[in-house]
């Protein structure tokens, strides 16, 4: 069993509203604070509830005249796990759907998988949402307006956060730099994640926020639906019965992701991941079915296909 204890790191962005906290937890997540003149709104509360109280003490001023909010873009560990340190002091918002997986077995053996890994999850009390909406949601702060808008397609229940004041994006993992991660290898998640990527990009948002690629670029958005254009372009053009379309020319990982930054080895397995589903989900589905049965190019070689 490992005792890594990562911190959050507060990070100082440009042309960032100085209302607009983020905090860092490296090679892990990031996670944000909006101080408006109602409330303080904490998005998403990190992976162990140490993690969550150690934000928590950098917001404290900003907390002594003001409730604090909490919303959880989606129910994956790396962003939901800290709940349990706000439970006693915040309403925790989520999409409606979060609270079902969240109560999943499969939630509840990642958690014992990851507790056995690692001690800093031993501290973890899966925690789940007091409010939930369905499609979209507006928290009026007086000089802020947080609009939560349902966008499904990396998970069923993610939750992204348009701020029209500051044309601000909190994308959550909906975008990603390089790539975000389809919910599953089926056609209609993919489907549903491009339709999700252009109800934001809709928005035309000046700086865009996601919680991994440490990225402001608003063309972000426009650089993932370019990813799944140009896959769905070369699948195509893909000669009739090709036995591996994940080595054809033009689809591998690198032929197709445009590098906007250096990836550590683990990173680079976990894109590949991600690539390969992405390349499944845009096959016929028959197609996908059969590779998917003698493809083990999905495991999760970071574990992070739930972050």
């Amino acid at each position: 069993m490992t005792t890594l204890t990562p911190a959050p790191q507060r990070v100082l962005l440009d042309r960032l509203d100085e209302r607009v906290s983020v905090f860092r937890v490296k090679d892990e997540v990031d996670a944000f604070a909006i101080r408006t003149d109602r409330f303080v709104a904490l998005i998403d509360t990190l992976s162990t509830p140490d993690l969550c109280r150690a934000v928590l003490s950098e917001l404290e001023p900003d907390l002594r005249d003001r409730p604090l909010i909490v919303v959880n873009t989606h129910g994956d560990w790396d962003h939901v796990w800290g709940n349990a340190a706000v439970e006693d002091r915040a309403t925790i918002i989520a999409h409606a759907s979060a609270v079902d997986r969240l109560r999943s077995p499969q939630a509840a053996a990642v958690l014992q998988e990851k507790a056995a890994a690692e001690e800093r999850f031993n501290t973890v009390r899966i925690v789940e949402p007091t409010v939930t909406f369905t499609d979209t949601l507006t928290l009026h702060g007086g000089d802020l307006t947080l609009r939560l808008i349902h966008t499904p397609g990396h998970t069923d229940d993610h939750t992204a956060v348009w701020i029209p004041e500051l044309r601000l994006c909190i994308a959550g993992d909906a975008a990603e730099d390089p790539i975000p991660e389809v919910t599953s290898a089926h056609p209609e998640d993919l489907r549903r994640l491009r339709l999700s990527l252009r109800r934001l990009q809709a928005l035309r948002p000046l700086t865009v926020l996601p919680s991994h690629g440490e990225t402001t670029e608003p063309q972000v958005l426009e650089r993932n639906l370019d990813y799944f254009s140009l896959i769905e372009d070369r699948v195509r053009a893909l000669s009739p019965g090709n036995a591996d379309p994940f080595e054809a020319p033009g689809l591998t990982f690198t032929e197709c992701v445009g590098g906007t930054r250096p990836l550590a080895e683990g990173l680079q397995a976990f894109y590949s991941m991600c690539h390969r589903k992405a390349l499944l989900a845009t096959l016929d589905q028959e197609s996908a079915d059969r590779l998917l049965q003698t493809s083990s190019g999905l495991a999760d070689p970071t574990d992070a296909a739930t972050a």
